[in-house]
């Protein structure tokens, strides 16, 4: 079945301003190139109710300058006439968070500030840096109620701008698996789903002109959100439907870093993204276990996307991932704070015979990942007092008595393994059975690759590689089925295991994208001291969101090769983390409730401050008797054991079709145009705009000084050989921590955070130098006027310190010959009939923006790509532009000016 030309669609609102009359707000959003505008009316003088008017209408820049000058002359007083505006600009924004309302009216909060964290294949994914919340009803009609301005601040103490992520094109919420599956659906389900998007909203200019256009119809899909990981999906329930899809920007909250791995020059990118849930979600020793819905608390997705940033394509280009997941151990269980103990007794709080909480939760996973279901335990199971492993014993009793229904080709795995006992032992290394238990995971499993296997691993098959798991289809593999992490807390413990299951998955990607040889990664290795540092952000930033501190444990205390200083450090952690479970965390209970809308204020009930705990709020069958009871041996949804081992979200059936949007266009329309999205060929760019993402390089950060002759990322090195160590041997260690810290992972006050879990205080000591929550990106680095000159002189070197060897100034006679016989080869074994391609449309860009295979294995993603040819009057301006930098500047004229003058009126008035 042919499939289609398929491309997410990118949101036309990216730039918003928001204009201001007695009456009215005018929210005034246009894409990057302010080439089309939308506006939102919203209606002052309601107190109470949120009344928003979107009329639909693509505005052009002219029509919106004459909407607002006439907005402007007829909000004028007459005795304000000649003097005082009637509109004017309140605030520019780059997205809308939501509306939310508590005892008077509504708020609109807005994303004001934002930063470039990671690129996806040219989609960019963005930061919240700083929001502003706006009360939408002006003073005249204003209700006031004592009590607001507490509920606004507790609403406030949710801080936005840490460690929430946002995209205007790429959907956060699901895996790349997902969103790429969906782009390849076939050709036929995507037709059927544009006649009925046209019909539904009657739309008849949808698909005009593409027909005479050839093949240069693309398809433009857009899914709709995972709510589980969406943490504004409340906040936009109350305009969900009033407004056009543009205008909705779904955030997650929890991890975004990405690093660059350079093999030879050639640049892999490395993302790590976590997505923490919103449901039954909430600080450490408040939420533990499930709720009566099947949601666990500390529920984290963790999916790390490995892709060849050489080609930006999703159809052109190699990407792979690996989901895995974290989460609290899903019984009915608590931990009772109030007797002041580091350790808290573990309680089960109901009975559940028939694992009721635990096959819902199990069902949602193989909804969404397939089978296997894979639990990996590390509670402790043997203690002097009976204490972690009543969970053991519980969630042991849960799983059989599932596994009875389920076929066995689709059971659930357990494996169980006591960390902290391996951790004591000095007979045994942690790190080398956790690698024992993650090849055999990933092999269950699999991972997803976009492309089939290279023809270099068909000429040369590994051992390992025939043994992988996962859905083999003729567009590359699957995967199928996910690991779940987890131990009393999902903090320390959890975060080394993952990293070990990520490293060995990270070997099987870059094997399936031709660049190593054998799926195997060793330590020390410049790769995976990489992915390590990525990996211990990842798991300070989670753990400071849940436990209130960084991560104690890290995986250089389970390779025993911790400094002996981190032992003063860890108890400073445990105390600040007791304080803060003790103390502070109810309050940021409060907080993630009220923003969630787990809780919603209302005149006559209690208010959230006077509530003696939340646990209704969280169980929602407590307060009602549900009318369907959930058969207890057929526990899973109907329709997914019958496609199992795929995920049933990633099925092409009816019901997953109407999550899908999907609308036709021209292959260089900007709703799809990827191309023109990254590189924003309109603007006027500048040095900070353009590299304000600087990754942490492979090459600059962990490589040697002195490579000699092996500059390759996957060679062992000793500790003092990095560039990383050349660092930490400095007197001064603020330079080192500026480098790692991020103001996108900045830890709050110590006294409202600190880490780690009290369970986990047996299993060894350790934790970086200086515990800066860090991301990889836009390192920060102050030197001072001393500094800069040994920089200089370090830069320039001989090319045998860099290279090992001495270059000759002129090769010989028969190296020349050599190297003309190689060229005329590879001329020949690329050269293409040119005349033959025919291009069906007529299009400026068709004869630029081509790729050209040039590869005899059509599995390699090797292309040609042809520059334009530049006219006579760019070759004019690019030499006026190389004058200009020498200094000799060339008269301006008087379009330059008007030009100038309208640049500024249009960014800056």
């Amino acid at each position: 079945m042919p499939v289609a030309a398929a491309a997410p669609l990118i949101s036309s609102v990216q730039k918003l301003v928001l204009y201001e009359t007695r009456a009215r707000y005018f929210l005034v959003g246009s894409n990057p190139a302010e080439t089309k505008y939308r506006v939102l009316k919203i209606d002052r003088t309601e107190p109470k109710d949120l009344v928003i008017i979107d009329d639909k209408h693509v505005y052009t820049q002219q029509e919106v300058r004459e909407l607002l000058g006439r907005l402007d002359l007829g909000n004028r007083t007459k005795m304000g006439q000649k003097g005082s505006s009637g509109l004017s600009r309140a605030v520019s924004a780059f997205g809308i968070v939501g509306f939310v309302r508590f005892l008077e009216g509504y708020y609109i909060v807005l994303i004001t500030k934002r930063r470039k964290m990671a690129d996806i294949g040219g989609h960019a994914i963005y930061k919240i840096e700083d929001t502003n919340m706006i009360y939408i009803p002006n003073d005249s009609v204003r209700v006031s109620h004592p009590d607001e301005a507490r509920y606004l601040r507790i609403f406030q103490n949710v801080d936005l701008s840490s460690n929430f992520y946002f995209s205007y094109s790429y959907d956060l919420s699901h895996s790349l698996q997902y969103n790429l599956t969906v782009l390849r659906m076939p050709l036929e389900t995507l037709k059927t789903e544009t006649t009925q998007t046209r019909q539904e909203s009657f739309d008849i200019f949808e698909d005009e002109g593409l027909s005479t256009q050839g093949g240069n119809g693309v398809f433009g899909i857009c899914s709709k959100p995972y709510e589980k990981y969406v943490w504004n999906s409340k906040l936009l329930e109350a305009v969900r439907s009033a407004v056009h899809r543009d205008w909705l920007l779904y955030i997650i909250h929890g991890f975004c870093g990405q690093s660059k791995l350079l093999i030879y020059g050639r640049p892999i990118y490395v993302t790590l993204i976590a997505r923490r849930s919103s449901k039954f979600a909430g600080t450490r020793f408040l939420k533990r276990g499930s709720n009566s819905e099947g949601d666990v608390a500390n529920e984290v997705e963790t999916e790390q996307i490995l892709y060849d940033a050489s080609v930006m394509s999703f159809s052109a280009g190699s990407y792979s991932s690996y989901v895995q997941v974290r989460g609290s151990v899903p019984l009915y269980w608590s931990q009772d704070i109030s007797t002041m103990m580091p350790k808290p007794p573990i309680t089960l709080d109901q009975a559940d015979p028939y694992a009721h909480v635990a096959a819902l939760h199990f069902d949602q996973m193989l909804q969404r990942f397939g089978s296997p279901i894979i639990i990996l335990n590390l509670v402790k199971e043997r203690e002097k007092r009976k204490h972690e492993r009543i969970l053991s014993e519980e969630l042991v009793a849960a799983v059989t008595y599932l596994n009875q229904f389920l076929p066995p080709e689709h059971a659930i795995i357990y494996i169980p393994w006591d960390m902290a006992k391996y951790t004591k032992s000095k007979l045994f290394f942690v790190l080398d059975r956790l690698n024992v238990i993650a090849e055999s995971v990933v092999k269950k499993t699999g991972f997803f690759v976009n492309r089939p296997d290279s023809y270099c691993s068909i000429l040369r098959p590994d051992e390992k590689w025939n043994e992988l798991g996962g859905c083999v289809v003729s567009t590359g593999r699957l995967q199928t089925g996910v690991l779940r992490t987890n131990c009393v807390d999902c903090l320390d413990r959890t975060n080394t295991a993952q990293f070990m299951v990520g490293k060995c998955a990270l070997a099987y990607q870059l094997y399936s994208l031709g660049l190593i040889d054998k799926p195997n990664l060793q330590f020390d290795t410049d790769a995976v001291r990489l992915f390590e540092e990525l990996y211990e952000d990842h798991g300070d930033t989670l753990s400071l969101q849940y436990g209130g501190s960084q991560l104690v444990h890290r995986v250089k205390t389970y390779r025993k090769i911790a400094p002996w200083t981190q032992h003063s450090k860890d108890i400073m952690q445990t105390l600040s983390r007791y304080y803060s479970n003790a103390f502070s965390d109810a309050d940021r209970q409060d907080s993630i409730n009220l923003f969630l809308g787990v809780f919603k204020p209302a005149e006559g009930k209690p208010h959230l401050w006077e509530l003696p705990t939340d646990f209704y709020l969280h169980h929602k069958s407590t307060l009602s008797l549900s009318q369907t009871r959930q058969s207890y041996t057929y526990w899973w949804t109907t329709g997914v054991l019958k496609h199992l081992p795929l995920p049933f979200d990633e099925v092409t059936c009816a019901e997953n079709r109407r999550k899908l949007t999907v609308k036709k266009f021209h292959k260089y329309e900007e709703e799809i145009d990827i191309h023109n999205e990254f590189f924003r060929p309109y603007e006027l760019s500048s040095f900070d705009e353009t590299f304000c993402l600087a990754m942490t390089n492979s090459t600059r950060d962990f490589m040697p000084k002195n490579v000699g002759i092996d500059p390759s990322p996957f060679t062992v090195r000793k500790p003092d050989e990095t560039g990383k160590s050349v660092l930490g041997n400095k007197n001064n260690r603020e330079e080192t921590v500026l480098q790692r810290k991020t103001a996108a992972s900045a830890p709050p006050p110590p006294s409202e955070e600190a880490v780690s879990s009290s369970s986990e205080d047996d299993s060894g000591t350790d934790k970086e130098d200086e515990g800066a929550v860090s991301q990889r990106s836009t390192p920060v680095k102050v030197t001072d006027a001393g500094d800069n000159t040994k920089l200089t002189e370090n830069v320039v070197q001989s090319t045998k310190d860099v290279y090992g060897v001495n270059l000759s100034d002129i090769p010989s006679e028969d190296d020349l010959a050599i190297y003309a016989r190689f060229v005329q080869l590879g001329q020949s074994q690329h050269k293409q009939d040119k005349g033959s391609q025919q291009f069906c449309s007529k299009h400026p860009l068709d004869k630029v923006i081509n790729l050209i295979p040039i590869s005899s294995f059509s599995q390699d993603n090797i292309y040609e790509v042809q520059p334009p040819r530049a006219d006579r009057k760019s070759i004019e301006i690019f030499h006026a532009h190389i004058q200009a930098g020498r200094g000799n500047m060339q008269p301006l004229g008087r379009d330059d000016f008007l030009m100038y003058r309208e640049y500024i009126r249009n960014r800056y008035m």
